[in-house]
């Protein structure tokens, strides 16, 4: 399974904590990730991520295009609804595009938990 993994500023430490408390069941799968979010993880975590551009640089819109090639099976973008800074990758585009291609999204933290804990299940079948 391939697994995206972007987070606006704020929310940089929740996708960390989050790769931390489920990093058995990420290890499991091929990780991508804009540049910075993937960098951070990998420090905390030692999980092997491939890193696109950083979200400004059009890391997310790469993701988004594997998305658009079907190659791409799960997003978690963990975003900052409420102060997100004009330089970070806008959430709305990557939403649409999982939306048309049917691609699990979380966009919060208690989602992506859900999302994961589901992998975790179906791995243990």
């Amino acid at each position: 399974m391939n697994i995206a993994l972007i987070a606006h500023d704020k929310k940089k430490p929740d996708i960390i904590f989050l790769s931390q408390e489920y990093k058995d069941v990420l290890a499991m799968h091929s990780l991508f990730a804009t540049g910075t979010t993937g960098s951070k993880i990998t420090e905390a975590t030692d999980l092997k991520i491939h890193c696109f551009k950083s979200g400004p640089l059009g890391g997310d819109q790469q993701i988004g295009a594997r998305v658009s090639e079907g190659l791409m099976d799960m997003v978690i973008f963990l975003r900052d609804p409420l102060t997100a800074q004009p330089h970070e990758p806008d959430v709305n585009a990557l939403i649409r595009l999982c939306d048309v291609y049917e691609v699990p999204l979380a966009t919060n933290r208690n989602t992506a938990i859900l999302l994961l804990k589901e992998i975790k299940n179906l791995s243990n079948v």
